[in-house]
């Protein structure tokens, strides 16, 4: 009985294939212009068994019609024949975008486009395009553009295919506003973004405008800067923008800082057959890390380490995780390294540079081709290319070689814009400047930074052209070149006039750990023109001068971090030694700082600062190679109008020196947000005039303290000082408040 059920209903199926399929000789092809029936026949992807049911032939008509090819599509089988009837789309002769009136945005709009010249017609693609369209206008601020598409036919199947775009007006940030447990005052957060608010002189800035991407980009910086300063569980959310009319937006950002985290233990495990000793330096890190706060260039510290004993050691085939256990507001941290899987690199693609060169991208990889693979190096060599600043998108992926130990990488960027031009302008107590400049940290696709800066004073002009390529031929050493030229004017107030132009070539590379020697040669030509109404030691150095440098700087950085620095130190030293010269003068300076968080979010600041100029000729050093204290060395007085005298001239010193202590004070005002408070102790010299005898150099040394405020005006950032001189020269000249505002255009 079980034999007689299996065999009914196997009858059964077979009956019903029967009923439902059709069997065929051969194929035909009807109404094809353009495309071959060969073509045809691979879209449809037809078996060879000579016989389809219905569910076949609609699969069939899907994958035709999926192909993008053809408006109409039939498929049927008739006297034993299989009969596909075809209707193709036209042929799109010419795509047209108009309404765009800067020609670089419509050539990129041409690039984005799915369907080009000599494309078949899709109004699938072109509604994919018109979406396109729109997110590519709404990162360029234009949130409230419209697309339209049409076309006209020209016969013969084929047609012109218009994009009419009605762009609006750009979407304007009007208020950016940082709500919740922020912890930090709005001026603090806004120097920390990119994003801008819009103002009617800002007309070169193009941040002042509405940009999903840009804002994204807020939100990272917002994120590590917390995260730096120890919140651990910061959360950054914004509405992205709340429309206020008029084409205008405010930008929120809702801030949740949490509690601060600090760091606990720290643990390393290593794999049984490596060496602890090798590690050693590691351990140090670890015990200056505890109890410190929580931060993620501490972190990028403990990393490069790990890369460093890599590399010297030669641990080829090794990876590291991380794991982290909270308890309370400490963290420990646990670093696994071990093995990796051991094969070597056959191959490294780069895909998506446009403009950027592939040696600038090859010379960024850790990784090379015939290299053992390292986990480390790679993740390592993605940071390297994000840091360029050149690519919106870098991502990697790695694929098998076939029966070979052996990997290729494919490392895919995505190109963004990184030139800018900038305006900015400058009004205070030592007098209004105004500046303008062009910069291109990818120049001509070569990783060169390019920039060009002219500023202009009551009483100056200067302009600077300069060139750095960071990673010179791959050798991790910057190669730097610039040319200068500045004109001073002071006829009417000191009856002289000099015009100095030069160039300067030099390297910079990291010589130790955070020790970075900066080295060069510079040549000046100098001309020195003077009236009646100059002092008679003015008159003698009139003429033309030409002097040539061997110059270096010695730099050790160790600071957490170079924007709103809490913890650390910097010691710098710098020499211009003369290697043509009427005076020879020799040039040394120091300077030093140093920092400490004595309390929460308040940072103490120490700082020394020395310069000596003298001749080793035994000739008398020029007057503009003379020393006078930076402005900011020493507030209270006027900048220049301390020290040596030569009738009515300041004429600096072959000496200065100066120490500055400051903190900030949070606590002042807390509530207002654009105002930040701080007080310093200023205390300074200037001293020594090797040329006359018979003038008083008035060594004496200036001090004043005072109280500073930064306040973030709707025009720009206003800085002020109200300071009290304690000690003073006879002939100092005293500035009780100074203030400087600038802006940007």
């Amino acid at each position: 009985m079980l034999k007689f059920f299996i065999q009914l209903i196997s009858l059964s199926i077979f009956l019903a294939f029967s009923a439902y399929s059709k069997n065929y000789e051969k194929i035909i092809v009807n109404g094809n212009e353009r495309i071959s029936n060969e073509t045809i026949l691979v879209f449809s992807e037809i078996q060879d068994n000579k016989a389809l049911d219905e569910n076949s032939i609609n699969e069939i008509l899907k994958k035709l019609y999926k192909s993008g090819f053809f408006k109409d599509v039939k498929v049927k089988i008739e006297s034993n024949n299989l009969i596909i009837e075809v209707l193709e789309n036209p042929i799109i002769q010419t795509v047209f975008i108009e309404g765009i009136k800067r020609k670089k945005t419509e050539e990129s709009l041409y690039e984005i486009l799915s369907l080009k010249n000599r494309s078949s017609y899709n109004s699938t693609l072109i509604k994919k395009d018109e979406v396109a369209i729109l997110s590519f206008l709404k990162d360029d601020g234009y949130y409230f553009s419209k697309v339209t598409s049409s076309y006209q036919d020209l016969g013969g199947n084929k047609i012109d295919l218009l994009y009419q775009i009605d762009l609006g007006e750009k979407s304007k940030i009007s208020k950016i506003s940082f709500i919740g447990d922020k912890r930090f005052k709005d001026s603090t957060l806004k120097n920390i973004i990119i994003s801008e608010e819009y103002k009617f002189w800002k007309f070169l800035s193009g941040k002042k405008y509405l940009n999903e991407n840009l804002i994204n980009y807020d939100k990272r910086l917002l994120n590590n800067f917390y995260k730096n300063k120890g919140f651990y569980n910061v959360v950054i959310e914004s509405s992205f923008a709340n429309y206020l009319g008029n084409d205008k937006f405010e930008i929120i950002y809702n801030i949740s800082s949490g509690k601060k985290f600090y760091f606990n233990e720290f643990d390393l495990n290593l794999p049984i057959d490596y060496q602890r000793a090798n590690f050693q330096k590691l351990d140090k890190i670890f015990k200056e890390l505890k109890g410190e706060n929580f931060s993620l260039n501490s972190i990028d510290k403990i990393l490069k380490e790990i890369d460093k004993i890599v590399l010297n050691e030669q641990f080829e085939f090794l990876k590291s995780t991380v794991k982290e256990s909270i308890e309370d507001n400490l963290i420990n941290l646990t670093f696994d390294i071990g093995e990796s899987e051991k094969f070597y690199v056959g191959k490294i693609n780069i895909l998506g540079n446009n403009i950027t060169r592939e040696e600038v991208i090859r010379n960024n990889l850790l990784v090379d081709e015939g290299d053992a693979f390292n986990e480390l190096l790679q993740t390592r060599t993605l940071n390297n290319l994000k840091s360029l600043n050149f690519f919106s998108k870098v991502e990697s992926e790695i694929l098998d070689i076939e029966n070979e130990n052996k990997k290729i990488i494919n490392i895919t960027v995505e190109e963004k814009p990184t030139g800018e031009i900038m305006a900015g302008a400058g009004v205070g107590t030592g007098g209004g400047t105004f500046a303008f400049g062009v910069s291109e940290n990818n120049f001509l696709g070569r990783g060169i930074e390019f920039s060009s800066d002219i500023s202009v004073s009551s009483e100056s002009l200067k302009g600077i052209i300069s060139m750095d390529n960071p990673n010179y031929k791959g050798s991790n050493r910057s190669l730097n070149t610039s040319l200068e030229s500045t004109i001073t004017d002071r006829l009417k107030n000191f009856g002289y006039k000099s015009n100095k132009t030069g160039f300067s070539v030099g390297s910079n590379f990291e010589f130790y750990d955070d020790l970075f020697w900066n080295i060069g040669v510079s040549s000046y030509v100098e001309k020195l023109d003077t009236v009646n109404t100059a002092s008679a030691s003015m008159k003698k150095q009139e003429g033309s001068y030409f002097d040539t440098f061997f110059n270096h700087t010695f730099s050790y950085d160790k600071r957490n971090q170079r924007y709103k620095t809490s913890d650390g130190y910097i010691s710098r030293f710098t020499q211009n030694i003369p290697l043509i010269s009427e005076s020879y003068t020799l040039t040394n300076s120091y300077d030093y700082k140093i920092y400490n968080e004595w309390s929460d979010e308040n940072v103490l600041s120490i700082g020394f600062f020395g310069k000596i100029s003298n001749s080793l000729s035994g000739k008398n050093v020029k007057l503009s190679d003379r020393l006078y204290l930076p402005a900011s060395k020493l507030r209270g007085f006027e900048f220049g109008k301390v020290g040596p005298k030569d009738g009515s001239d300041y004429i600096g010193g072959n000496y200065a020196a100066s120490i500055n202590i400051a903190t900030n004070l949070s606590q002042i005002l807390p509530s207002s947000q654009n105002t930040n408070f701080s007080i310093f102790f200023d205390a300074g010299n200037v001293w020594g005039i090797d040329y006359s005898s018979s003038l008083s150099d008035e060594s004496k040394i200036r001090s004043s303290v005072g109280i500073a405020v930064d306040f973030f005006t709707p025009i720009g950032p206003l800085n002020f000082s109200l300071s009290e001189p304690i000690t003073k020269g006879k002939n100092d000249i005293t500035e009780p408040f100074r203030f400087n505002l600038g802006t940007t255009f």
